[in-house]
């Protein structure tokens, strides 16, 4: 439950160190805010990416510069200078560089919890509740309202989801186009997120849908791979407009959250064996 506190980094929670730079973390609760100190010469892909172990970052940054300039290439050739004074959405898929004589200085609220770790430390096989959301006949509001205006519907779409999966210290790991995957470290922030996914896009006149499972997750370059991250999506198939749908083995690690279930039968699984039981959440 959200609550009036506050905290200084003078005193951070954890404090990560890497080659040029350093990163500074304090905790509100669910949320982690980070303080980036990049010195002159910081290069994500000779200072971080040899930790990360990846081809390019696979976090994504929002934040705000306090001082110097930080270059940033996507993976698709784009290049922003970003420069004091201003926020920023750094998605998935890039690398970065301090221009200029002047260290960068930003603060940032997304991925502050796990960058600059290498995949042992983040784990490279992890617990982890798996979210899959996308929107309900995206191909049927496409045809009803046009090109641009779903444009701007997916859009606007994208930023509420990833607002409410950053909400619970969600880690978005790959997008659709109208759909999203993310991991969560609890089965009750993954269902409470799922839950304010529908209520944030109302106002668009669409409707999504979210599956949920829990299981070990590998994860290899930035990707969420194994059999849980499929059974995850064929929860998420059996999802109708503003549904929030569970595996049982999430229901039962869900125990005592205080959150309702419906049961909505066994279903057999594409791909796995054997019926696994089936809850919708009662909002």
């Amino acid at each position: 439950m959200p609550r009036l506190q506050r905290k200084g980094f003078a005193d951070p929670d954890e404090v990560r160190r890497v080659p040029n730079g350093v990163v500074e973390i304090v905790n509100l609760d669910e949320i982690a805010v980070s303080r980036f100190v990049f010195q002159p010469g910081w290069d994500w892909s000779k200072d971080v990416g040899p930790i990360a172990g990846t081809r390019s970052c696979q976090h994504r940054h929002v934040g705000y510069t306090v001082s110097g300039r930080l270059g940033v290439r996507m993976d698709d050739g784009t290049i922003l200078s970003i420069g004091p004074g201003e926020a920023y959405e750094i998605p998935a898929g890039h690398v970065g560089w301090v221009e200029g004589d002047v260290p960068w200085e930003s603060v940032e609220f997304t991925s502050g919890h796990a960058f600059a770790k290498s995949p042992e430390d983040l784990g490279e096989r992890v617990l982890a509740t798996i979210l899959f959301s996308d929107i309900c006949a995206s191909t049927a509001v496409l045809a009803r309202v046009g090109d641009t205006e779903w444009t701007r519907i997916v859009r606007e779409h994208n930023e509420r989801i990833r607002a409410v999966i950053d909400r619970f210290r969600g880690r978005e790991i790959a997008t659709s186009g109208d759909g999203f995957l993310a991991l969560f470290d609890g089965a009750a922030k993954a269902t409470m997120a799922a839950a304010a996914m529908d209520p944030a896009v109302a106002g668009l006149g669409i409707q999504v849908r979210t599956g949920i499972h829990t299981g070990e997750v590998a994860i290899v370059g930035g990707q969420a791979r194994g059999v849980a991250v499929h059974a995850a999506a064929r929860v998420a198939a059996l999802a109708g407009p503003g549904d929030v749908v569970v595996s049982g083995t999430t229901h039962d690690l869900l125990d005592g959250s205080g959150l309702a279930f419906e049961f909505r039968g066994a279903h057999e699984l594409k791909g796995l064996s054997g019926a696994r039981p089936i809850f919708a959440l009662v909002r």
